[in-house]
This record gives C-alpha cells, sequence and structure tokens, in this order.
C-alpha cells in the first residue's frame, strides 16, 4: 500500500490548527524567528503609529471653519456653532478655525503643543471612489492601479535586517492593508496581542515536533521545522508582548485597546519601528451626527490616551502618531442630513515631534472644486517629511519623486 504523505498545506492544516498561529497567516513563522532574535528595539528607534479613518471623514466637521458663514449655509443641520468649536486660535492657529466639540482629547493636545493640524490635504484631480482613493495614499502614486507595493512596504524594504525586529506590525481587524504590502517581506498582521499565545499543544503536534529534523530538506520537514521554531519563538514573544498594565488609563473604545496593545509592545521593546491601525464608520451618507461625532470622540480620546502612556513610559520622544482618510466630505450636506464624497481634507500628527498649531491656512470655502474644499498641501508632502524627518529614510525612494516637506515636524 503506497503511504500518504501529508502536503504542507494537510501538515499546516492538522499541526497548527491547535495553535492560534493561524490567526496572523501563513507568514508569521518568518515574523517570529526574526523578532525572537531581535526582539528589544534600540532606545534611539522613532516610532511612527498610523490611524487610518476608514470611510473617508468629514474635515469640515473635524476642523470647523465656524467663521464662515458659507459653512452655516451649507449645512444648515450638521453645522457646528461658532460657540461649540474649539478653537484653534493663538500661536500658531488660524481665526475661524476650530476642532468638533467632541474632540477634547485632541484640544488637550493642541493647548499643549502636541498636535499638528494639517488642513486642505489631498491630491491633484481627486477620485471620488473610496478603493481608488485609499489606493492612491497607500501606494502614494497616482495611478495605483500600476503599483503592486505601499509606500510603507517600501519603508520595510529598505530598512529590514536579518536577524532584526519586524519593522512593521499592524493591530487590527481586517486584512494586510496595501499600504504596508512589501516586496521583500510579509508584514504580520494580528487581531490583538493575544494571537501570540500558544496554549497547549495536543499530544500529536508535540510528537510531530520532536521528530522534525534540522537537516531535513524535504518540504513537509522545512514546515515541521518552521513550526518548532514558531512555537519557540512564540513563547518569547508571549513573553515580551506579557507587559499587560497599561502606563495610564484608557477610555472604552476599540481603537483605545488597539492602541493600548500597540503601547504595551511599544513598552516592551517588541522592536517594530511602524505600528498600524484604524477606525471604520466614516461614510457618513445619512444622519452624520449620530455616528461622526462618537467617532471623532473615540479617535480623539484614544490617542490623547496613548501619548499619556508613553509619557508616562519616559517614551514621548520616541513616538509620533499620524492619522489621515482617504477624502473629506462635500462641502454642502445632502437631502439624508449627511455628506457625500469629497476631496480635500485635514491630517493630524500627534506627539513631541511635531510642530503644533494649523498647517495648510484657512479652508477657502469660496473657491471650490467642483463643490469640494480644493487641495492645497500634496499628502505626499506630509509623506516625505516624515519620512526623512522622523523614520530616517529618503523620500524619493519611497515615494518616486521630490515633494516640498509641509513642514509639519518640529
Amino acid at each position: 500500500m503506497t503511504r500518504h504523505h501529508p502536503s504542507r498545506r494537510e501538515f499546516l492544516g492538522s499541526s497548527l490548527a491547535a495553535t492560534t498561529l493561524l490567526a496572523t497567516g501563513f507568514t508569521l513563522p518568518g515574523f517570529l524567528a526574526r523578532t525572537a532574535r531581535a526582539a528589544v528595539a534600540a532606545p534611539d528607534d522613532r516610532i511612527l503609529v498610523i490611524v487610518q479613518l476608514t470611510g473617508g471623514n468629514d474635515g469640515l466637521n473635524t476642523v470647523v471653519p465656524f467663521g464662515d458663514d458659507r459653512y452655516h449655509k451649507a449645512r444648515p443641520t450638521l453645522r457646528i456653532a461658532p460657540d461649540a468649536a474649539l478653537k484653534l486660535d493663538g500661536k500658531g492657529g488660524v481665526d475661524g478655525l476650530g476642532l468638533n466639540p467632541s474632540m477634547t482629547g485632541f484640544k488637550d493636545l493642541y493647548d499643549r503643543g502636541l498636535l499638528s493640524v494639517v488642513t486642505n490635504v489631498g491630491y491633484p484631480n481627486p477620485d471620488r471612489s473610496h478603493f481608488r482613493s485609499m489606493d492612491i495614499w497607500h501606494t502614494a502614486n497616482l495611478a495605483p492601479e500600476k503599483i503592486e507595493d505601499g509606500w510603507l512596504g517600501r519603508v520595510v524594504d529598505l530598512t529590514a535586517a536579518e536577524g532584526a525586529a519586524p519593522p512593521a506590525l499592524v493591530l487590527d481587524d481586517t486584512p494586510l492593508p496595501l499600504a504596508l504590502k512589501s516586496r521583500t517581506l510579509s508584514v504580520p498582521t494580528v487581531s490583538s496581542i493575544d494571537a501570540f499565545k500558544l496554549g497547549e499543544l495536543s499530544p500529536d503536534v508535540q510528537q510531530a515536533i520532536t521528530k522534525a529534523r534540522s537537516t531535513a530538506s524535504d518540504d513537509l520537514l522545512f514546515v515541521q521545522r518552521t513550526l518548532v521554531q514558531s512555537v519557540d519563538n512564540a513563547r518569547r514573544i508571549d513573553h515580551v508582548a506579557g507587559d499587560r498594565a497599561p502606563a495610564a488609563a484608557y477610555p472604552d473604545y476599540g481603537l483605545a485597546a488597539r492602541l493600548r496593545q500597540i503601547e504595551q509592545l511599544i513598552g516592551a521593546g517588541f522592536g517594530a519601528r511602524v505600528y498600524y491601525t484604524s477606525l471604520d464608520g466614516f461614510d457618513t451618507h445619512s444622519k452624520q451626527r449620530l455616528t461622526h461625532e462618537p467617532l471623532l470622540r473615540e479617535l480623539s480620546g484614544s490617542v490623547a490616551a496613548f501619548l499619556a502612556a508613553i509619557e508616562a513610559r519616559g517614551l514621548a520622544d520616541r513616538v509620533l502618531v499620524l492619522t489621515y482618510s482617504e477624502f473629506g466630505r462635500r462641502v454642502k450636506e445632502n437631502g439624508s442630513q449627511g455628506t457625500d464624497h469629497g476631496a480635500a481634507a485635514p491630517m493630524f500628527l500627534a506627539g513631541r515631534a511635531c510642530r503644533p498649531g494649523v498647517h495648510g491656512g484657512p479652508i477657502d470655502l469660496a473657491d471650490l472644486d467642483e463643490g469640494d474644499v480644493r487641495h492645497k498641501i500634496d499628502f505626499r508632502q506630509v509623506y516625505a517629511e516624515v519620512l526623512r524627518g522622523w523614520v530616517g529614510v529618503d523620500p524619493a525612494a519611497v515615494l518616486g519623486g521630490t515633494f516640498s516637506p509641509a513642514g509639519v515636524l518640529a
């Protein structure tokens, strides 16, 4: 009788099913091996934390031009009253602009000189499709269909080193964003750091591990050998990520929970230079007030708590937070008390490294782009400054061109 030799897929299905390694996909073993060999970052490594606002954030009700009558006339039910907006005035501010009243956490950061508000950010000939516009932001290219990797994936390719920690980590419930797609490495994506826990292995799995031979060259034993290394390394990673006590209090939000875990990984010296997560729900076509302000409250409060925890750990000089969305919304509200897909919108940078204040100038509602806010700052100008001034890589090597820095870093 012919003996059946299990395939790589069958072996992984039977042996890894007993572990939570499957939560991160088949690329996790290599990631764990690299991480376990160098789990502690150098103390001078700078860390970029990105929060993607998925769905197209309404910039005009986020950074509110409350001093412009055009805004109030265009939004009879959605407008933020002048006395409710959190004023962005004073040094580096712009008269007539304010934050949404739900964004008290961001206002506190702004008042402390820890928030950069970048207005009028977009790109030429804006595309109002969620998918194509997000692809443009993710690839940093206006023809994303011709691009196979993401702007942060290129950072991974430029900074990855043999035996080093993974350059980036996605902590989210979504698949790997195009922004992190690399040509050389698979960036790990986990829904929580609990995915590092292995739990108890079945006797069959333990027997398979015992029988693995380090000198094997065939496909099955290669997978077995990888499993042996992965199990051992995953236990080390679980130990590295075992600092579960947050350094400061967090609000009870999903984004706050993800940022809390990123804070714990940073505090434990996990080693990644880029962390990526998202907040969904910004596609506010109807009854916008019911969802938009709670989302902004979650964003603002979660980021403020995260930075407070990072500061409590003594790591505030090493961490920069950046937010973006695929586009803003139209100036005029629609008939469903919502807003439709638009163009330019604000970005935020938070942390000691940012140059506080408002950058990009006032929002000009007298000069619109087919009914949308016209962009004055190309988003790649922000990327370029963050790449050179914070991440420490050549922007041209990532962006494929030269873009004047937006002036958002101190």
